[in-house]
């Protein structure tokens, strides 16, 4: 590696140069999907520590998941920065929770829950209030949703009025369970998560010597993927820097696509109001997607608070153009999508390069079956398989019981009285979380009935259910990606097939606000820059028994479908 600082900077493009060499804040970097955002940062942490500018050990960069924060630790090392702390905010908060406690409380410092669904449990049983598996989940998120936001219960109870209680809780029934968790938790002396933050962040408040010297340990913040960050998160943030200025953030708003779990693009968008000094830099070479797939990207969140005009940097004389399909029904799409995968595979495209998005979990079992009937290995990413999960082996078991019993009754009504004594109604549950993904993988099992050939059995139907369940481990192969949108956030493949795009899923139902369905449209936009040559997007105008017809999706019409206004679009429409 050369001495001068200044070779460095020498494969940088003039956007991610000027970021590099911005070292003294505050900066703020807007930096566009595929846009090398993760190299311009480690080359300007790098480049400080070469030109003096930044002893390592007082430079702190601040992730959101342990992969990017150990992706963000090895370029680093390789560029000659390896004294840089490298840590998620939970990471970073905890080593100091640990390491004050003994001096300001005395003794060790609680430990940490591995999860709240036990506690919870023993505050239901206190409290006598009954709820299942899927209904506590969902109040483990809204316990975590209530401290990041910075909510007292009070306030958080106003919220839970106008939004409705997890499950079929009461709102005061809900409340009740915040208080009875908390007493538990503290009664055995452990913390939660969200807890670490909160602790370390009044430990600064409150104990001038702990922010004496914690601020004299670390000068320089640099916290990527800004948009993300929550009101716990930013709260501790501020109070790291003191009445410093020392920060460099680098975020896109057009991903923010966490805000059930606190995340606000609010903060990267105010940053200038909050810093009316400060450096803004914009990264809009794109250097992962084709020419034609940043065009729609860029139509899509045109006009959006934050939103960045792309330009492809991939040469290629003439890519494809991504296209729209609709189908009759759920399964015709699968089965349509799996043939087409089987087609790339065999003209030479690797299965590990392309991927299936969807908005729900439950969307993957049609196509993973779909996938195997063409003899296409698959791995689902970001979940359980779909056979794994508890409340689809606990059906699988239920439906098989039945079978050996039930005769001479139309498939349908047998599976579906089944299904209806584990909680499926014909209707889907209001609302996100735990009870709608409960209810999503159910209505999956039941759609399958229309996947069999007339006059099936029960005991048949059955049969072939234990038999998917008990293929469906780990393969060993290359595998396409099954992934929802969520899931697929900084991650890219070659060829991207985005599935479900009608009224109902993409954007989702329950997504019925302004807010709500901005953040529905920046999932796809995540979804459509993931794609590197080839996009593919599809639609299915039924789904499962339902006899109504779906619209496609709003979002159709401003990624330059001509016919989205439509019920069914023309089939195979190139977007343009």
């Amino acid at each position: 590696m050369s001495d001068d600082p200044d070779s460095l900077l020498d494969g940088l493009d003039d956007q991610q140069r000027r970021a590099a060499e911005a070292l003294l804040g505050p900066v703020c970097v807007l930096a566009g999907a595929g846009t090398g955002k993760t190299r311009a940062i480690t080359h300007r942490i790098a480049y400080g520590v070469r030109t003096g500018a930044y002893t390592p050990e007082r430079v702190m960069a601040l992730t959101f998941t342990t992969r990017a924060a150990a992706e963000l630790r090895g370029r680093l090392r390789t560029l000659g920065a390896a004294g840089v702390a490298t840590r998620t905010f939970h990471a970073a908060a905890l080593a100091q929770l640990n390491y004050f406690w003994p001096l300001v409380v005395g003794g060790s410092a609680p430990a940490v829950l591995d999860g709240k669904a036990r506690v919870l449990g023993q505050a239901a049983e206190r409290l006598r209030i009954r709820v299942d598996t899927a209904t506590l989940r969902d109040l483990a998120a809204d316990i975590e949703l209530r401290k990041v936001s910075g909510l007292s219960l009070d306030e958080h109870a106003v919220r839970l009025t106008s939004r409705g209680a997890p499950g079929a809780l009461t709102v005061e029934q809900a409340l009740d369970l915040h208080r009875g968790y908390e007493a538990v938790k503290d009664e055995a002396r452990r913390i939660d998560f969200e807890d670490v933050l909160l602790a370390t962040a009044g430990m600064i408040e409150q104990e001038a010597s702990v922010a004496l010297h914690v601020r004299e340990q670390y000068r320089f913040f640099v916290v990527d993927e800004y948009q993300d960050v929550s009101p716990a998160q930013q709260r501790l943030l501020d109070l790291w820097l003191g009445d410093r200025s020392e920060l460099c953030v680098v975020g896109d708003a057009s991903q923010t696509i966490y805000s059930f779990a606190g995340a606000r693009p609010d903060y990267l968008l105010g940053f200038e109001s909050r810093y009316p000094d400060a450096t803004v830099l914009r990264l809009e070479h794109n250097y992962r997607s084709s020419a034609p797939i940043v065009e729609i990207a860029n139509r899509l969140m045109r006009g959006r608070p934050g939103a960045l005009a792309l330009t492809s940097e991939r040469s290629e004389a003439s890519p494809p153009r991504p296209v729209v399909r609709d189908h009759p029904s759920d399964i015709a799409e699968a089965r349509q999508v799996a043939q087409r995968v089987l087609e790339l595979i065999e003209a030479g495209e690797a299965p590990e390069s392309i991927a299936v998005l969807y908005r729900v979990n439950a969307q993957s079992a049609v196509l993973e079956r779909a996938l195997d009937e063409v003899g296409v290995s698959s791995r689902l990413r970001g979940a359980r398989r779909f056979f794994d999960q508890p409340e689809v082996k606990q059906a699988v078991q239920a439906l098989r019981a039945a079978s050996l019993t039930i005769a001479d009754e139309p498939l349908f009504k047998s599976v579906s009285d089944v299904m209806r004594s584990l909680g499926w109604s014909q209707t889907p549950p209001e609302g996100p979380g735990a009870v709608r993904d409960r209810w999503e993988a159910y209505n999956a099992l039941v759609r399958l009935v229309d996947d069999v050939e007339p006059g099936t059995t029960f005991r048949r139907f059955t049969d072939d259910l234990l038999e998917r369940a008990a293929a469906q481990h780990e393969p060993t192969v290359s595998a396409v990606t099954l992934a929802t949108l969520h899931s697929a956030k900084g991650l890219e493949w070659d060829t991207v097939f985005l599935v479900g795009l009608c009224e109902g899923l993409l954007p989702i139902s329950y997504a019925t606000g302004i807010e709500q369905v901005d953040e529905e449209r920046r999932l796809l936009y995540v979804g459509i820059t993931r794609a590197r040559r080839r996009l593919e997007v599809s639609w299915a105008e039924r789904g499962g028994q339902s006899r109504s017809v779906r619209a496609p999706s709003r979002f159709l019409r401003e990624l330059g479908s001509r016919n989205a206004d439509a019920t069914a679009p023309a089939r195979g429409a190139v977007l343009r």
